[in-house]
């Protein structure tokens, strides 16, 4: 019996490793992916405003049904996955070590596991569509109006400005406060009765509080640009603190006085 003990132990004890390792292991070579896609010759297509400017793309348009919507939707999808793995799937390692302590002795452990990422990036994914929808909306009223393709520079200030409004929201507070808290998040949603439905339902709602508390600065990237790795890192880096650093909750604050300055920057460049 001891010994049998001991073997589960054993196989237990890898298993709750295994997806911290995965997460990881996924979280590096999505910066990987990211840091050659940039340096190729093909970088400019990581800011999706410059996928259709491509001759062999515009053939693919042309197959595809409604392929000037469809196509650059897809590879926006990827780049935007890419981006979720690498910026913000590590932020989930504290969710992950409770669920894990949870379900590591379960035979469908690694299952369970997986249903939870997969529940987390899909919130992300439909926040990730709905931006790009908001985005291409933008630059087809800006190719309509010349106005304000005159005056793009407002639509980064504005953005900027909501972004730093944002870090002073109860709404920022309240989903960071679920966000930093995993115990009390898996435990009042576990109960092991639909494990399957439940490891998603837990990683797709703690993703619904991820981007109830980062999506503003999400969008920034769409300011500094989608391709710029430095400004993904300093971003990365910032909504980790905030999640999972004990005094993670004091960064909000000066965070968006800095946004708030930016913006004031660049209103006043542009206007002087």
């Amino acid at each position: 019996m001891a010994l049998t003990e001991s073997r589960s132990a054993g196989r237990a004890e890898p298993d709750r490793r295994f997806p911290q390792a995965l997460i990881l292991g996924l979280a590096v070579a999505a910066w990987a992916t990211l840091a050659l896609w940039s340096a190729s010759p093909y970088g400019r297509y990581l800011d999706h405003g410059g996928w259709l400017d491509s001759a062999w793309l515009e053939t693919i348009c042309r197959v595809v049904p409604q392929g000037t919507v469809v196509v650059p939707a897809v590879l926006y999808a990827g780049a935007w996955l890419l981006m979720i793995v690498a910026m913000m799937l590590p932020t989930t390692l504290p969710l992950v070590r409770v669920f894990q302590g949870i379900t590591a002795a379960r035979p469908d452990a690694r299952l369970l596991f997986g249903l939870l990422a997969v529940g987390y990036v899909a919130a992300w994914a439909g926040f990730g569509l709905v931006a790009h929808a908001a985005d291409s909306a933008i630059h087809v009223a800006a190719g309509d109006w010349s106005w304000l393709a005159l005056h793009g520079w407002m639509i980064g200030a504005v953005v900027l400005a909501l972004a730093g409004a944002f870090q002073f929201s109860s709404l920022k507070y309240r989903c960071l406060e679920r966000c930093r808290t995993p115990f009390g998040f898996v435990n009042a949603r576990w109960r092991g009765r639909r494990p399957a439905s439940e490891a998603l339902r837990i990683g797709f709602e703690h993703g619904v509080f991820c981007v109830g508390c980062c999506w503003a600065l999400m969008l920034v990237m769409f300011v500094v640009g989608m391709g710029s790795l430095g400004w993904m890192l300093v971003l990365a880096a910032l909504m980790a603190a905030e999640k999972n650093l004990p005094s993670g909750r004091r960064f909000a604050a000066p965070v968006g006085v800095a946004l708030l300055a930016w913006a004031g920057a660049v209103t006043i460049a542009n206007l002087a």
